[in-house]
């Protein structure tokens, strides 16, 4: 009878441990809740002296005239910062435009209980003030190998309006590297393809990212990467496509 108690009582010591095991190994320690982030000094930080930053509330407001700070073939000949198109690159007609952007995004973006797909126009802003485009084109439809053909090395042209954007990353933003290229307009972050460590992140959700720490933010943040799949075998990397995870701010030109 002594040795049968003996075995029970091990075999529940076991039993125990087990479950134990499983439960650690099934339920990671939790990440940051969403929202529970401020994304001001960040940005107050980041953004480059174009853009005009004010915070009201809960919100932050950008503003800048979308013109890039590096070359490109777009400023025209007799531009300081013009050079020469690349072999191969047919440009788009029409040149770098001044605008009037204003983005207002949430100090501390939360995850949206519907994600909202991008659409076309601007859908974010870069660093230097100038809009982010998706995938896509003019009759929403994706873009491709006659647009790709348009793009500067800044993965970057005009469109209607001359309103110069980028749809890939590119030589002047953030490329093969984990450099913060701009926000989104729902207030999330967004790297070029590399994270933090140097490797390429394995684990982008459907929208294209993540929840993780940054070289910006010590606590752990949803943001977004640039694909990390050359764009129809071309020397681009789409930027953006899919859904906003958060609730997208406005965006006006």
């Amino acid at each position: 009878m002594k040795n049968i108690k003996t075995i029970f009582a091990l075999s529940t010591v076991i039993a125990f441990g087990i479950f134990i095991s499983c439960s650690s190994s099934s339920n990671p320690t939790p990440t940051t809740a969403s929202g529970s982030v401020s994304i001001t000094n960040v940005v107050q930080s980041k953004y480059k002296s174009a853009v005009t930053i004010s915070t009201s509330g809960n919100s932050i407001v950008l503003k800048s005239n979308g013109t890039p700070d590096h070359v490109s073939p777009y400023w025209g000949v007799g531009n300081s910062l013009y050079e020469p198109p690349f072999t191969g690159q047919n440009l788009n007609p029409g040149i770098i435009g001044t605008q009037n952007y204003s983005m207002t995004i949430p100090t501390n973006p939360v995850e949206a209980t519907t994600k909202e797909a991008t659409a076309l126009g601007p859908i974010g802003m870069a660093l230097n003030g100038v809009a982010i485009y998706n995938d896509r084109e003019g009759g929403n439809v994706p873009v491709d190998s006659n647009v790709l053909s348009s793009f500067d090395r800044a993965g970057a042209h005009p469109g209607p309006g001359n309103t110069y954007h980028y749809h890939c990353s590119g030589d002047f933003t953030g490329n093969d590297n984990a450099n913060l290229i701009g926000f989104l307009r729902d207030g999330f972050p967004i790297y070029a393809r590399k994270d933090n460590g140097g490797t390429y992140p394995a684990d982008l959700d459907a929208n294209g990212g993540h929840v993780g720490t940054t070289a910006d933010f010590s606590t752990p943040i949803y943001h977004y990467h640039a694909s990390n799949t050359a764009y129809l075998g071309s020397r681009f990397y789409i930027l953006k496509s899919g859904s906003y995870h958060g609730t997208k701010g406005t965006f006006t030109f």
